[in-house]
């Protein structure tokens, strides 16, 4: 007799982590905030490193939590900064477009990245916040990103404003797609009425729905390079 028949197979789980990377005050735990809980504190709050868990259901019993850290942005981890990368798969690198050193800090993570990792396919996402400022105040071009991220790194390059909700669902969907998670996620304890859109906003705007696109195939996504 098979003891095993009855038995309910065993539910699967699969961890998944997004780090965001990038100086001091470019923002960050706003980009993180709108995205989770829809809000914006204008507020600059020093960061040391905080880590936010989101589960996930697939159909056929598969459970996946996304685990999205925050980190410091001064360089005075580097013991910290080390180990989020060796334990992360995806990396949001933020400059702020009013402020060309935080690019340069970009360019320094990124490398360090590349090292620590030793995959010159490691999911990275370049991404430019704070384009609510005014036109006057931007200092970095997005052109002369978008030329070095796509065709020097061979990577994703986003420009976002947290303060405006702009374009920040799309750094996590691309995140999320490099990293090649399931299509069709969904939360595992809310209920969704609709799965076309990444994320669904529940009717209280909280903004926690997930709903991806097909993952991309491998060797035509715009990792880095």
């Amino acid at each position: 007799m098979d003891v095993n028949k009855d038995k309910t197979p065993p539910t699967q789980q699969l961890r998944m982590r997004l780090v965001f990377m990038g100086a001091a005050g470019v923002g960050k735990t706003a980009l993180i905030q709108r995205f989770l809980a829809d809000k914006f504190e204008p507020k600059h709050r020093r960061t040391v490193e905080e880590l936010h868990s989101k589960e996930y259901e697939l159909h056929g019993g598969l459970k996946v939590t996304v685990e999205i850290m925050d980190t410091s942005g001064s360089y005075s981890f580097p013991a910290m900064r080390k180990l989020s990368i060796q334990s992360s798969d995806a990396f949001a690198l933020v400059y702020a477009v009013d402020d060309p050193d935080s690019l340069e800090a970009v360019k320094s993570l990124r490398q360090e990245i590349l090292e620590v990792k030793a995959d010159k396919l490691t999911p990275i996402v370049v991404v430019g916040n704070k384009t609510d400022k005014p036109e006057s105040e931007r200092q970095v071009p997005s052109d002369d990103v978008l030329s070095t991220v796509e065709l020097d790194w061979n990577g994703s390059f986003l420009e976002t404003s947290a303060k405006e909700d702009e374009n920040v669902v799309e750094v996590f969907r691309e995140l999320l797609q490099q990293v090649n998670l399931p299509s069709r996620l969904s939360p595992a304890l809310h209920r969704r009425t609709r799965r076309d859109t990444f994320p669904n906003k529940e009717p209280n705007g909280n903004g926690n729905g997930l709903t991806l696109r097909p993952p991309m195939n491998k060797t035509n996504s715009c990792t880095v390079s």
